[in-house]
């Protein structure tokens, strides 16, 4: 296997077509607190890419899991979208990320993470890295999603990040079940933050 990447929470090997997912022990965590953690996170992961895989989604195909730490998935090839959007494809391809934010939702499920580092381009987006996904049917952290990609945008695409999240959630609304009260929410979710920076 060859290590080809390496973050706060996990270490990923590749070995062919297959991506290993090895989660990290934390030494400074109470050993068992750590291995509960670390399970739990793993088991959640790999429920959330099952799901994925049963609808159809464009993410990595669940393969296997040991339940405690280790978690293997197909294989994404491709460009990130943080090196692939430029002002000429943004357009296109922010319609299709607000769409399948909005299936991402329609089936109560939190991405947690949506920078466009994890979305690879590949004839189509993919999205990756679900270590922080979870379910959930609030308004509010569906809407606290989509802040995130804002916050995303806005720190690395910042020539047209304005045009291209208006593009992204004009997409999601048509296809979000919930679309108008999740935007409202939104709004909320925008005015928070900027309260808190100018405090």
């Amino acid at each position: 296997m060859k290590l080809i990447a390496q973050g706060a929470e996990a270490k990923l090997y590749r070995t062919d077509n297959k991506l290993v997912k090895d989660r990290i022990k934390k030494s400074y965590r109470i050993k068992e607190i750590d291995n509960r953690l670390r399970k739990f996170r793993t088991k959640r992961e790999g429920k959330i890419l099952r799901k994925l895989s049963s609808i159809g989604f464009a993410s990595p195909g669940f393969i296997d899991s040991d339940e405690k730490e280790k978690l293997v998935m197909d294989f994404i090839r491709g460009k990130t979208l943080r090196d692939f959007l430029d002002e000429k494809n943004y357009s296109k391809l922010m319609k299709e990320l607000g769409k399948k934010i909005a299936v991402l939702h329609n089936n109560n499920i939190i991405h947690g993470d949506l920078t466009t580092s994890n979305f690879i381009f590949n004839k189509e987006i993919f999205f990756i890295d679900f270590g922080l996904s979870f379910i959930s049917h609030k308004i509010e952290d569906k809407a606290v999603d989509l802040h995130l990609l804002k916050q995303a945008l806005e720190s690395k695409h910042y020539k047209f990040w304005e045009k291209a999240y208006k593009i992204a959630l004009e997409a999601y609304k048509k296809e979000e079940k919930q679309g108008k009260e999740i935007l409202k929410r939104l709004e909320l979710v925008e005015t928070r933050g900027r309260y808190k920076r100018k405090k």
